[in-house]
């Protein structure tokens, strides 16, 4: 088991232009609110490869985790894996697009790394399953439970409405 760490410093490892290391270990990850629901977080098993350059850093972060909450069409439970594979580089002096946000100095903010990485890589809805049919518009039945069969008589069409008042005595 890795040990749990929200920051690592990266300095502590003394390495040269060119030289690189790996780093495992277990990140503690908030709860996740998408959609106005709660969606477990954790602790979360990340990989870490730092590359030293000339005055900065390359660095990768790896995980797979398990979102656990209530799926966006019928509120079921989901649990759906995602797999998280970024990469930031730090080299001072070198503008916006070369800075990190996560490092200060050679202090890796980690936690901060794990939870906006997870968050860009999240699907566009947690679902139970790709073809989860939601809930019944009329009911509110699950229409996974309910099968084809579930159906409701359609309201009038409101153009007509008129016709209904006729009367033939």
């Amino acid at each position: 088991m890795a040990p749990r760490t929200d920051s690592f410093d990266l300095g502590r490892f003394g390495l040269r232009p060119g030289e690189g290391r790996r780093i495992d270990a277990d990140v503690a990850l908030e709860d996740l609110v998408l959609g106005g629901q709660r969606y477990a977080g954790g602790t979360v098993g990340v990989r870490v490869d730092a590359s030293r350059t000339t005055a900065g850093w390359a660095l990768r972060l790896r995980f797979v985790t398990t979102l656990r909450g209530p799926c966006m069409r019928c509120l079921e439970d989901a649990g759906r894996d995602v797999e998280v594979d970024v990469r930031e580089v730090d080299q001072p002096g070198g503008g916006d697009e070369l800075a990190s946000p996560y490092l200060d100095g050679d202090e890796l903010d980690l936690r901060s790394w794990v939870r906006d990485a997870l968050a860009l890589a999240l699907p566009s809805q947690v679902l139970c399953r790709d073809d989860c049919r939601g809930l019944c518009p009329e009911c509110g039945v699950n229409l996974n439970a309910a099968g084809p069969e579930h159906r409701h008589e359609r309201p009038p069409d409101p153009r007509w409405a008129k016709l209904s008042e006729l009367r033939f005595d």
